[in-house]
């Protein structure tokens, strides 16, 4: 089960029906089913403090993903700066819901153990986050 929450921002996230046959889609194709995951749309300062305070970390980033996954099921806190994301759509030049629809892959794909520390790991990640978009395209969501 995928749960949506917000912290900090006024973000709504639409169409959540159509995310979670996606999301599961995905799961199911690397192999793992959905447990509970939460998404939690939050600002950049909000992100800032978690990644100080659980992480140790004092810089922005888009996405801080927590693991609780067991076996083969994935579960886990997916936490999203919406002011990155956008940010980040206007650097990249995509379209915000796109972008955003990335980097949630791209939190589910960390709980799937798909890592990007690496500049190999990066491209990898780079190419699921693609392959699975293109996927969210396809689907009649």
């Amino acid at each position: 089960m995928v749960r949506y929450d917000r912290q900090d921002t006024n973000f709504v996230f639409r169409n959540r029906r159509s995310n979670n046959r996606w999301l599961g889609e995905v799961a199911l194709r690397e192999g793992f089913s959905l447990g509970e995951i939460a998404v939690v749309f939050c600002s950049d300062d909000y992100l800032l403090d978690v990644n100080k305070r659980f992480l140790g970390h004092d810089y922005y980033t888009d996405i801080i993903t927590f693991d609780y996954c067991e076996g083969r099921i994935l579960s886990g806190d997916l936490l999203i700066s919406v002011d990155s994301v956008r940010d980040n759509s206007v650097h990249f030049g995509t379209d915000f819901d796109e972008e955003l629809h990335r980097v949630i892959v791209h939190g589910i794909l960390h709980l799937a153990g798909y890592d990007d520390h690496s500049a190999e790991e990066q491209a990898r990640m780079r190419e699921k986050e693609n392959e699975y978009l293109c996927l969210r395209s396809t689907m009649s969501l």
